[in-house]
C-alpha cells in the first residue's frame, strides 16, 4: 500500500473554495419557528429559539477562549444539548471542528489531538448521566491548546473512521458536502419529514447520527428525541411519548434488542439501521414483532448516506441514494466523489480519478440497479486454491440458533470468535455448520467469548490483535 501526505499544491490551494463563514449554520440548521420544539431529551423539549440562545452563549465562550474565524476546535462531549450547541457555535464562528468520541480513553484522545492539532479543546468539566442514559447533562469547558494550528483546509468537519479494522483515517468534509448530503436525505420519500420524529440511538459523533439524525432533524424540521435510557423499555418509552409518526434510527444491535420483546407501537412507522451487515433473520423478526419495516442504509464516514432500503423490501439489496453514482470494479464498490476526503497520510489508491474505492465487495443488478453489499473486500480469501467469502461464513454462523453473535477472521486459518446462546455448546455449532458449509469454508478454530469486543464507536472490532487478546483465556477448538 502506497502512502502519501494528502496535501495540496499551491495551484490547488488557489483554486480551493474559500473557508465558509458561519452563515450556513443559521441558514441550513437554525432558521425556522423559534417556538417549535426541535429536540426532546427524555420528556424535556428544547425549542429552536432556546437552542439558538444556547448557541449564542457557547459561541461567546469559545471566542473568549481565543477562537477566531478559520480556527480549529476539537469537541469531546457526551450526547447533550451542550454538545449540539457547542458544535453549531463553533461552526457559526467560522471554525473547523474535529469530533472525538467521549468514550475514547486518555491515550486515544492524546494520539488524536497530536494528529489533529486543534487550537481549542472542548471537554466536559462535569457530566451527569444515569447508567445506560441516552444523553447527559454537561458543563462544558473550552481550553486553548499549546501548539494548536488554525484550519489549513476549507473543511468544516473532521472525523476519524471507526477503526474497526485498524488505525483510524482522518476524514474531512466541507459545508457544501454536508448540505449536499442533507439534500439527499430530503429526497428520500420514506425518511422523516417536518412534523415527524426521530428517536436517535446512533452516536451523534459519527456520520449516521450526526447527519442522518441531528443535522437532518434541524434542517428538515423533524423533532429529534434522545431516550432517557438506551434499553429496550427506554427506547419504546421514547417512541410512545408523543403522537407523531416516529422512526427509530440506530445500529443492528438496537434492532436485535427491540426484537427480543415488546408489543406494536402505533407511533412507530419504521426502524432504520446502518453501520454493519444485519443478521439474516432480523428483518423478518422485527416486522413480525412490530408490524413495520426494518429499513437499512449503507454509507461511509467519507460520504454519508450512499444507498438505502428504507422499506426493507429489497433486503439485502439497497438502492443508490439520490444523486449518487456507483459502479463495481473487480468486485469492489466504487462511488463517484469529486475530491479526496482524506487529510494526512493516506493510501493514494483509495481515491482515484473521481472515484472512491470503498473496500467493500458488492454486486449491482443491472436490471434493477440494486446494490448488494457482500462485506469487506478483504473478506474474500483463498483456502487451498478455493475461494471463501468470510462474510458468508460469518452470516451463516450468526444465523445458527446456537449463536448469539460472531466475527470471522483469517490469519493462517479461518477463525471464528463467537458468543453462544444459553445452553449451547461448541459441538452443537460444529454439527450445525457441517450441514451448512463445505469443509473448506468452516472455521478451523472457534473461540468462545462472553462478549465480542467493540470499538469506542460501538462497532464490533475486527482487529485480530484485539480479538486475540479478548480470547486469551478462551479455549480454541479445531473442528
Amino acid at each position: 500500500m502506497a502512502l502519501r501526505p494528502a496535501s495540496r499544491s499551491r495551484a490547488e490551494d488557489a483554486q480551493a473554495p474559500p473557508f465558509p463563514s458561519g452563515a450556513w449554520v443559521h441558514d441550513a440548521l437554525l432558521a425556522g419557528d423559534p417556538g417549535a420544539p426541535c429536540l426532546l431529551l427524555g420528556r424535556s423539549p428544547v425549542t429552536r429559539g432556546e437552542l439558538t440562545c444556547l448557541v449564542d452563549k457557547q459561541q461567546h465562550l469559545l471566542e473568549l477562549s481565543g477562537l477566531r474565524p478559520r480556527g480549529s476546535v476539537a469537541l469531546q462531549l457526551p450526547p447533550s444539548v451542550e454538545y449540539i450547541a457547542t458544535l453549531l457555535a463553533a461552526w457559526r464562528a467560522g471554525a473547523q471542528v474535529s469530533l472525538l468520541d467521549h468514550r475514547l480513553v486518555r491515550r486515544e484522545v492524546d494520539n488524536a489531538l497530536e494528529r489533529l492539532a486543534p487550537q481549542i479543546v472542548v471537554t466536559a468539566r462535569s457530566a451527569t448521566a444515569a447508567p445506560m442514559a441516552g444523553y447527559a447533562r454537561v458543563v462544558a469547558e473550552a481550553t486553548e491548546r499549546a501548539g494548536g494550528r488554525p484550519a489549513a483546509t476549507p473543511h468544516v468537519l473532521i472525523q476519524l473512521s471507526s477503526g474497526s479494522t485498524g488505525p483510524s483515517k482522518i476524514i474531512a468534509r466541507t459545508a457544501a458536502d454536508l448540505t449536499g448530503e442533507l439534500g439527499r436525505y430530503a429526497q428520500l420519500d420514506e425518511y422523516p419529514k417536518r412534523g415527524e420524529r426521530i428517536v436517535l440511538l446512533a452516536s451523534i459523533v459519527h456520520v449516521l447520527g450526526l447527519v442522518g439524525g441531528l443535522l437532518h432533524g434541524l434542517h428538515a424540521g423533524v423533532q429529534l428525541a434522545f431516550p432517557d435510557r438506551l434499553t429496550a423499555d427506554g427506547i419504546r418509552d421514547a417512541v410512545a411519548i408523543g403522537a407523531e409518526p416516529t422512526v427509530v434510527l440506530g445500529v443492528p444491535f438496537h434492532a436485535e434488542l427491540l426484537t427480543a420483546g415488546g408489543s406494536p407501537l402505533p407511533q412507530l412507522s419504521r426502524m432504520v439501521v446502518a453501520g454493519e451487515l444485519i443478521r439474516p433473520w432480523l428483518p423478518g423478526a422485527f416486522t413480525a414483532r412490530y408490524g413495520v419495516p426494518l429499513g437499512t442504509m449503507y454509507g461511509m464516514t467519507e460520504l454519508g448516506v450512499i444507498a438505502t432500503d428504507l422499506d426493507g423490501r429489497h433486503h439485502p439489496g439497497v438502492a443508490p441514494a439520490p444523486g449518487m453514482s456507483l459502479r463495481v470494479s473487480d468486485g469492489e464498490l466504487l462511488v463517484k466523489m469529486p475530491a479526496s476526503p482524506y487529510i494526512g497520510l493516506v493510501d493514494d489508491t483509495r481515491w482515484v480519478d473521481g472515484w472512491l474505492r470503498t473496500r467493500d465487495a458488492a454486486t449491482i443488478d443491472q436490471a434493477t440497479g440494486l446494490v448488494t453489499i457482500l462485506g469487506r473486500l478483504d473478506s474474500q480469501i483463498s483456502v487451498g486454491g478455493l475461494k471463501v467469502d468470510l462474510t458468508e461464513v460469518e452470516q451463516t454462523l450468526c444465523a445458527l440458533p446456537q449463536v448469539d453473535s460472531a466475527v470471522v477472521t483469517y490469519g493462517t486459518v479461518i477463525e471464528a470468535y463467537l458468543v453462544l446462546r444459553a445452553g449451547a455448546s461448541v459441538s452443537d455449532v460444529e454439527s450445525a455448520l457441517a450441514d451448512q458449509l463445505a469443509p473448506y469454508k468452516r472455521p478451523r478454530e472457534l473461540h468462545v467469548l462472553d462478549r465480542l469486543p467493540r470499538t469506542a464507536t460501538g462497532k464490533i472490532s475486527r482487529d485480530r490483535t484485539v480479538l486475540g487478546a479478548a480470547a486469551g483465556t478462551s479455549p480454541a477448538v479445531g473442528p
